[in-house]
């Protein structure tokens, strides 16, 4: 996405809200979907279109973890740590992943194709363990698993790239 499309993007997304600070969280909400994170230029934006300071919505965006200021990967892997989760091998999971992915929890790959992250809970105790990719549930998951699931998103990917 060039500058220009980005920030016509964030304009776009910011404008569909009154000019009322009640919508600051919903707007950052978008901007988190739509990009991925929240871009600097998105704060700044929002901030002058609410008329509050840029630091207010900094103090929002750094206290929900479902928003993000710096850039995620493409394919956004979670592997909940839940009890029930943890006590079934939670832990196996992310150690295979950052075999796989060469990354920790919290880290996002060089390519920017794939993060990571360690959640407290999925709501899927009876599946455990659990780990989400874009959204869909891997449940009752073995670590022999991992490298394949990566390896299909992975190539989904390519063959999107090779298809454009």
């Amino acid at each position: 996405m060039t500058e220009i499309d980005q920030a016509s993007k964030i304009r776009e997304i910011i404008e569909a809200y009154p000019a009322d600070q009640r919508f600051a969280l919903a707007a950052m909400q978008d901007m988190q979907h739509a990009f991925n994170y929240i871009p600097e230029e998105g704060l700044s934006a929002l901030a002058t279109y609410l008329g509050c300071a840029e630091a207010q919505l900094y103090s929002m965006a750094t206290f929900y973890k479902a928003l993000s200021l710096t850039p995620k990967g493409e394919h956004i892997v979670k592997i909940c740590n839940g009890t029930a989760c943890h006590l079934r091998g939670a832990m196996n999971l992310a150690t295979e992943l950052k075999r796989n992915l060469g990354i920790d929890p919290g880290q996002t790959t060089e390519d920017g194709e794939f993060s990571v992250e360690l959640v407290n809970c999925l709501g899927s105790c009876a599946l455990a363990p659990v780990m989400v990719v874009d959204g869909t549930y891997h449940n009752k998951l073995r670590v022999e698993q991992i490298p394949g699931i990566i390896d299909s998103y992975a190539s989904a990917a390519k063959e999107v790239t090779a298809n454009d």
